[in-house]
């Protein structure tokens, strides 16, 4: 027997109701699910290949499986500490600046390090042929008291060329103190990949690497104690989603190598060169090197008076990484 065209008409309006509150269902459930995410905010200086980790957690969706959201916020380093103490921001990268603001009484923390060993080298313009060359002139680091500054106190040092002698600029960031050279601003920069081959590139020269002219951590993540103390299953979560971020950089070359190639607007082949850097200084377990801690702190002695019985693990904590 035939449907009437009331049964029809009855049939049709029943099946669109159903649909409509489907759709309402998935709506709400999916604004619940963005309701649900915990934001977090970090703060960075500029753009940088050591920072794969963090772009890889929000691009990957990797910080959305631990139920977090990513805003990362431009921010020049020295500023950076007293932003997590005012609550503004939750993170940040630098763990040389983290160490050297916990020495100084602020209450941070690094809870995780991604690398061991740094990849800073000395980009020039073509005319510097010897560091003598760079007397009088202008050289960029992207901060005082950063790491590319301290590396290239050192080079300075193993030169015996006094630092007064030499123009340091501070320029914000990485990729800021590229423009600085690209521009012939300065003379020349402390840079890392991409930005040092991009430089190649466009006339300038790799100098000199620095890298291992000191003991200074590079790149990881700080935070305050009171965030451990309050948040903390949120830091447990941001640690285990760019552990498991760092595991995908390995695990995939190629869309890692696109991914830079893309962030950062240099060519496959600097890309790549890049990702290979990228693999060799990133470590196995999150964790710094107490050597490199200790031998850091012999560096901050130097400007400022520190207790020789410090104990870098005041301001190491480690225990909220994943168990893997």
């Amino acid at each position: 027997m035939n449907p009437t065209p009331s049964n029809k008409a009855s049939n049709h309006g029943v099946l669109i109701a159903n649909l409509s509150l489907a759709f309402i269902l998935l709506l709400v459930s999916s604004v619940r699910g963005a309701e649900g995410l915990q934001k977090i905010r970090v703060g960075f200086p500029s753009l940088a290949f050591s920072y794969m980790p963090y772009y890889v957690a929000q691009e990957k969706g990797v910080l959305k499986q631990y139920g977090l959201e990513a805003e990362y916020i431009q921010m020049r380093t020295g500023i950076q500490p007293q932003a997590v103490i005012n609550g503004n921001i939750n993170f940040f990268p630098s763990v040389s600046t983290g160490i050297s603001a916990a020495v100084s009484g602020l209450p941070l923390v690094v809870v995780l390090n991604f690398c061991d060993g740094t990849p800073w080298i000395l980009v020039t313009q073509k005319e510097i042929n010897k560091p003598q060359d760079l007397i009088g002139k202008q050289v960029a680091v992207s901060g005082l008291r950063t790491s590319p500054h301290y590396f290239l106190q050192a080079a300075l040092k193993k030169w015996e060329i006094a630092e007064k002698d030499v123009g340091i600029i501070s320029t914000g960031g990485t990729a800021d103190s590229f423009i600085a050279l690209a521009s012939n601003r300065v003379a020349g920069t402390v840079l890392t990949p991409p930005f040092d081959d991009k430089a190649v590139s466009l006339g300038y020269k790799k100098f000199m690497f620095l890298g291992d002219l000191a003991d200074i951590p590079y790149v990881g993540v700080v935070t305050s104690q009171a965030q451990i103390k309050n948040n903390r299953e949120m830091v447990r979560g941001t640690l285990a989603a760019l552990t498991d971020s760092v595991a995908w950089i390995r695990a995939n070359r190629a869309e890692s190598s696109k991914m830079i190639a893309n962030k950062f607007k240099v060519t496959a082949a600097e890309a790549e060169q890049t990702y290979n850097t990228l693999i060799k200084i990133l470590n196995k377990d999150g964790r710094l090197n107490p050597k490199v801690a200790r031998g850091y702190l012999d560096l901050l002695r130097q400007e400022r008076p520190i207790a020789a019985d410090f104990d870098p693990q005041k301001v190491l904590d480690f225990s909220l990484l994943p168990n893997r």
